[in-house]
Formats: structure tokens, sequence, C-alpha cells
């Protein structure tokens, strides 16, 4: 469960105090939506099918896989299918080798999602265990699956030209001085993200 909408105001109120620019911004683009996922390995395996490919084909991917498997994705069920099953439902050598590190994780127990480390350095480092599982799209898991408050994805091009249209800088940030930037934002990085997307090519600012 992500970040609430009372969540996401009583962040960006907080960092607003702090910084005025965010201040501003707030008042010219008005609060995010909430973005939000649902906690568990079938939002993974959704990002493992959606890479690299449009929506529309991803959609029809997830279709023929959930109608092969079922719609919880059981992992001991796509294990158990051969590469020509899972082909037919649209799926490459390689989005089948992410699928099935992730499969065979947590099947193994070494992945529980209902129990990932408290630390969030510490879920990072597990969730990019995952075959085809990076850190940005750990960090967007914790924070739109899981809620957690202080996740900053300093390498979103995104959340860079979006901070660097908040700030008034000249030229995007580096993901270096994104991260040095929102220091003093701690603990409430993660409305904070969610403003910068909100606040990208937003034509109130």
């Amino acid at each position: 469960m992500g970040l609430s909408a009372a969540q996401i105001k009583d962040s960006l109120d907080t960092v607003a105090r702090r910084e005025p620019a965010i201040a501003r911004a707030l008042e010219a683009a008005g609060y995010p939506e909430p973005r939000i996922r649902d906690r568990g390995h079938v939002t993974l395996l959704r990002a493992i099918v959606g890479q690299q490919v449009s929506v529309a084909a991803a959609a029809s991917m997830w279709s023929k896989l959930a109608a092969e498997v079922g719609d919880d994705v059981d992992p001991h069920e796509l294990l158990a299918r051969d590469f020509d099953t899972l082909r037919a439902c649209g799926l490459s050598r390689q989005k089948q080798g992410y699928a099935r590190s992730l499969c065979e994780l947590v099947a193994a127990g070494a992945i529980d999602f209902g129990a990932l480390p408290a630390d969030d350095e510490e879920a990072i480092a597990q969730l990019t265990l995952i075959k085809g599982i990076g850190r940005w799209t750990a960090e967007i898991y914790l924070l739109f699956a899981e809620g957690r408050p202080d996740i900053w994805p300093a390498g979103d091009l995104a959340v860079q030209a979006g901070l660097g249209r908040i700030l008034g800088l000249e030229e995007r940030p580096s993901e270096k001085e994104t991260r040095a930037l929102a220091e003093s934002w701690r603990p409430h990085r993660g409305a904070t993200a969610i403003f910068t997307w909100h606040c990208y090519n937003n034509p109130a600012l």
C-alpha cells in the first residue's frame, strides 16, 4: 500500500516549511495524487513483463500469462511451465530468466514480500537479488507498494528534471546532486519524489 493522500500532504507540508521553493511549487501545482501498487511478487513480475515494451504489449503478455497460470501467478505454477509455454505468452528468453529468478527466490523463501527488511537499503539489496530488478525498480516498489516514506529514487530522470524545475536550476541535476539536494528533507523524501513527478512538465510551473 503506497503513501495515502493524507501522508503525502503532511510530508510535503513539512518539507515546504524547510524549503521555500517547494512551498511555491505546491501553491502553483497543488498536491499530487497517491501512486499505489499491490504488495507482493505479482507487482514486480508485472514490472518485468513491462520492461522495454509498450503498455499494450505488456497488457497482452500479462493477459496470456494470467490465463495460463492464474491471476495470482503462483510462483510454483510459473516455474512448472516450460520455455515454449511461456514463449507463447509473449515472454522472451530474457524475461523468462528474470521471471524465473523472482519465482525461484519466492518459492525458496529467500524473499518474503510480507516481511522485507525494515531498513530501506537492506530491502533494496534483497530485491535486487532478483535478476532484471535494479535499484530504480526496487525503489519504486518500496515507495508505491509499501508506502515507505523516505524512498528517494535520485537516479530517475523525471525526478531530477522535476526537482530542477521546482528549484529553478538551469540544468537537470545529476543523480549525485539530486541525492544531496534532498538530504535535509529526510524522512519525507518519498512524498517529495511523488511531487517531483507531479511537477515534471506541469504547465502550472
